[in-house]
């Protein structure tokens, strides 16, 4: 499916962060503030650009450094309300298959290029054609008409209830309509940000430098004369950074918790992004026969003792859940987390009505990083009479395996944030984690009811969600919690609702 397809390719660049997370500048220095001294901004972030064309952009921890040199049509405030960037203002029409943007008049590109109507058709169609990791945010794009210079509007196929929320992340990253598929932009981001990369100082693999522009239309947002972001592939080495105060800023683990805070840093923590547990693709007995009862999946859940579940592999940081729509969805229902109480005799009881007395073999696949995650499982599973097989799956491969059918279960760490963007990761039959296709007529309905909800598509996703938690389609297990520390005495820094790190607007120096 041309959905699933690109879903593919999006989440085999996010593998290595999932399994890691749930994951100096030239003075020498981190940032500064006040008495004259320069500002810098030294950000540890999690492995480096492959390249800087907007077509090629990525979401989660990877949206940061685009923010750097790139602006969004749409701005997404800490609490994931929107507000003008690029774009003043827009609207939809009454069908929702139109949305007309009104953009600013004032802003150029890094290039001195004018900024207008055609470079956002540009950029749309650039990414909609490169077949990049997040070509799939303008799925639902039909076309896209420049009305005049300062006016645009998006005509879609059907209704697409995270189409704003696209547009302030990969798909509202604007780029110059003249570098867009060039060589030279996989290296140097040609954007309207507010900050443009100094190719003397960046030495790829070790630091990246960006500088002010002195002409940026929006000076407020340039809190810092200098921002560096030095990669990090390896969590011990951006921990050690940290502590060494290589860096300003970062992500760590839950093991690396006390380390960091006893070192002085400040963690940011109820801050989640993801929820994280077993996912039963299964639904109709294709490979385990057994999964399609629905007793069985809900005695899977039962099974579970969340609580034990989060302290033996997220050492508590994180909330244990039984749904998979976070509390700033708009599609969390309080209740629902009270679903599954931890029961395994309430778990062996609905084995037995199922006809599985004696329980049965649940193949369960998972890749390198996720072995905590196995064992509590593993353990859990057999006191109720599930006996778990592993299966070792390496992550180039998995995803395509998965799309392939060939894995009936899957550990993994999802995204529990915007109900539209959710539902079609892990619910539609477009779907990547649901590759058999699950669905009903009823489920049908209300997805459809959501896509053309408008306003009130997040409160319509709450009814999906009872669906899919009252039919036992997933395991949930915690919403973790994203661990980010920062140095207090050099920078301020405010979480991202819904997001991996904060967005760069978000920091601040102290003065």
């Amino acid at each position: 499916m041309k959905s699933r397809t690109r879903g593919i390719t999006a989440a085999v660049a996010a593998i290595a962060a999932t399994a890691l997370v749930a994951g100096c500048s030239a003075g020498g220095s981190g940032s500064g503030g006040g008495d004259g001294a320069s500002a810098t901004l030294t950000l540890g972030t999690n492995g480096e650009i492959t390249s800087w064309d907007p077509g090629q952009a990525h979401v989660g921890h990877q949206l940061q450094p685009y923010q750097v040199a790139y602006d969004t049509l749409i701005l997404r405030e800490p609490d994931g309300s929107y507000s003008p960037m690029l774009a003043e203002e827009w609207s939809y029409n009454e069908d929702l298959t139109e949305l007309t943007l009104e953009l600013r008049d004032d802003v150029t590109f890094s290039d001195g290029a004018a900024f207008d109507g055609e470079a956002v058709k540009a950029n749309l169609e650039n990414l909609r054609d490169s077949n990049g990791r997040q070509s799939g945010q303008v799925a639902a794009m039909e076309s896209v008409e420049v009305v005049d210079a300062d006016t645009v509007t998006v005509v879609l196929a059907q209704p697409d209830p995270a189409f704003e929320f696209y547009l302030s992340q990969a798909a509202g990253l604007m780029g110059s309509p003249a570098s867009l598929g060039t060589d030279a932009m996989i290296s140097t981001p040609v954007g309207t940000g507010p900050y443009v990369m100094d190719t003397a100082q960046t030495v790829s693999g070790s630091q990246l430098v960006f500088t002010a522009r002195e002409d940026y239309w929006n000076p407020d947002l340039q809190k810092f004369d200098s921002i560096v972001l030095k990669p990090f592939d390896e969590l011990t080495a951006r921990l050690n950074a940290a502590l060494s105060g290589q860096i300003d800023a970062g992500l760590i683990d839950a093991p690396s918790v006390d380390q960091a805070t006893g070192a002085g840093l400040t963690l940011i923590e109820d801050y989640r992004v993801d929820w994280s547990g077993l996912l039963l693709m299964d639904r109709d007995g294709v490979i385990v026969p057994e999964l399609a009862d629905v007793r069985v999946r809900q005695a899977l859940n039962h099974a579970i003792d969340r609580d034990t579940v989060l302290q033996s592999i997220a050492r508590g940081y994180g909330e244990v859940t039984n749904q998979v729509f976070g509390p700033d969805s708009g599609a969390y229902v309080d209740e629902l987390d009270e679903r599954y109480p931890f029961d395994p005799e309430l778990a062996r009881e609905l084995l037995a009505d199922a006809g599985y007395p004696d329980g049965f073999e649940l193949p369960v696949t998972a890749i390198p990083g996720f072995e905590s995650a196995m064992a509590v499982l593993t353990q859990q599973f057999e006191d109720i009479g599930v006996r778990v097989r592993p299966i070792s799956a390496p992550g180039a491969t998995m995803l395509q395996e998965l799309a392939d059918r060939q894995h009936a279960t899957l550990i993994w760490n999802l995204f529990q944030g915007e109900p539209w963007v959710a539902i079609n990761q892990m619910i539609s039959t477009d779907a990547l984690y649901n590759p058999f296709d699950s669905t009903s007529g009823e489920l049908q309905t209300m997805i459809e009811a959501v896509r053309t909800g408008g306003d009130d598509s997040a409160e319509l996703a709450q009814q999906v969600n009872d669906y899919v938690t009252e039919n036992a389609w997933f395991v949930p297990f915690y919403r973790a919690d994203q661990l980010y520390v920062y140095d207090a005495e050099k920078i301020s820094v405010e979480p991202q609702v819904q997001q991996a790190v904060p967005s760069i607007y978000n920091y601040s120096p102290v003065e």
